[in-house]
């Protein structure tokens, strides 16, 4: 039983049968003898006020082919606004100056387009396999890098651990083998003034009996058969403490320290520098960076013996703003073309020092009035930092073509610069310096 006699005339119309049982119905007369069903009126009113669409009801998907503002068919497609619409709402204000295309024509140009992408879809989706397939393989190989390095790290310290442990019981045992001498030597002096004690307290007890006997003839008699010897406190002395270990009493964790180096392997690039240019001068072991002297000037007390005799070379000197500068470049000796290198400079006193580049040649960091930054050949990264490095520790892996800066004094992290753009197959350390006044302190490569 349908809601009303419309509903059920038209699917007569479309059917021909009956909705419930589906029995032929040959005659309209039957339909209209057929009562209302109110109840099921009011419901389908409710939900038409409800919005519960054609598509809810029935479950199959209502067609929207008429413009629901104009009730007009919809016949073009509005390319701007990606959206069918109809004749009216083509000349509306809100479609001004957008392209239309009849809703056939459109439907067909996207074919076309969704199929020429069919093409590429093949393509795509082969390379997107090969991307996922490659971010698998480096998530993998990363974490089996880091599995690489905590075993390494591990065995590293490892070694320090043992190495420390030794150490540590060398030096625990002289402490045992001092005292146990000491004890030794101090337990024989304690048990001869013992029993020096006691034979003095026993002669006490006889000197007192004698001292009671009044005849002179048998005091003496008495005395000279007990044959008694006077001990004198002045033959015993305290025997005192020899145990002493010197600076490892204090520094022993300097000291400890300076011995791990001999083992530590690998260790820092012992630079031998070069000169590159004029005005500097290089110490005969090859460690400092020196401005070259006038032959009136002399050289201070706390530098006579700074490296031995010095390589002189005529002085170099530019003016800039009125201003007489000083300056220099240097490399090393040493040449690195693969494997990992690590190598320190002491920048000097920066307050005389105005301007110096350290690193590789086209990959530096540089001072330059109280600004730090790093320069290769990608552009200036400007650094901020809180007070600026007395000492650089220059850190260049072949391999990953990485060249890293850290302040050698506490090892904080500076900056790391990529080296991939240098066309150099081998490279050497690069310094150089500039300065207003005649410097001669150091620009030395550390050794340890």
């Amino acid at each position: 039983m349908l809601c009303q006699r419309p509903c059920l005339k038209g699917f007569l119309d479309a059917h021909h049968q009956c909705p419930q049982c589906r029995a032929s119905l040959a005659s309209g007369e039957e339909v209209k003898r057929l009562s209302t069903n109110f109840i099921l009126l009011s419901l389908a009113e409710k939900a038409k006020l409800e919005g519960i669409g054609t598509e809810q009801l029935t479950g199959k998907p209502e067609v929207a082919d008429m413009c629901l503002e104009h009730d007009e068919k919809l016949k073009l497609y509005c390319v701007t606004d990606k959206q069918l619409i109809c004749i009216i709402c083509r000349d509306c204000e809100r479609h001004g100056g957008h392209a239309f295309k009849p809703i056939k024509e459109a439907a067909a140009s996207l074919k076309n387009k969704l199929e020429e992408g069919l093409c590429h879809f093949a393509v795509d989706i082969k390379n997107l396999e090969s991307l996922v397939n490659a971010q698998r393989e480096k998530i993998e190989a990363t974490k089996q890098r880091s599995c690489q390095l905590l075993s390494q790290i591990s065995a590293q310290f490892t070694e320090l651990h043992q190495f420390l442990e030794k150490r540590e019981k060398e030096v625990k045992d002289e402490v045992k083998l001092q005292e146990n001498n000491d004890v030794v030597r101090m337990t024989k002096m304690l048990n001869t003034m013992a029993a020096a004690l006691s034979e003095s307290r026993a002669m006490q007890g006889r000197a007192a009996s004698f001292l009671e006997i009044s005849n002179p003839e048998k005091f003496l008699k008495d005395w000279v058969e007990y044959n008694g010897v006077i001990v004198s406190v002045n033959d015993y002395k305290v025997v005192e403490a020899s145990l002493y270990l010197g600076p490892y009493e204090t520094h022993l964790k300097f000291l400890v320290w300076k011995e791990m180096l001999q083992v530590i392997k690998p260790r820092e690039e012992q630079l031998v520098l070069k000169e590159q240019g004029l005005g500097l001068t290089v110490s005969s072991d090859g460690r400092s960076l020196l401005h070259s002297f006038h032959s009136q000037m002399q050289f201070p007390n706390s530098l006579k013996n700074f490296g031995g005799d010095y390589q002189r070379s005529p002085r170099f000197a530019f003016r800039q703003d009125g201003n007489l500068l000083y300056g220099g470049f240097a490399s090393s000796e040493n040449t690195f073309t693969s494997g990992q290198h690590y190598w320190e400079i002491e920048v000097g006193q920066i307050g005389l020092t105005g301007f110096w580049e350290v690193g590789i040649r086209d990959h530096i960091i540089k001072y330059d009035a109280g600004n730090l930054s790093t320069s290769c050949p990608e552009g200036v990264t400007p650094l901020t930092l809180q007070n600026i490095p007395r000492k650089i520790g220059i850190y260049l892996d072949c391999s990953s073509h990485k060249l890293a800066f850290y302040n050698a004094t506490d090892m904080t992290h500076i900056h790391t610069v990529s080296t991939k753009d240098s066309a150099e197959s081998s490279t050497s350390a690069f310094l150089k310096i500039q300065y207003r006044t005649p410097n001669i302190i150091p620009f030395t490569a550390s050794w340890y």
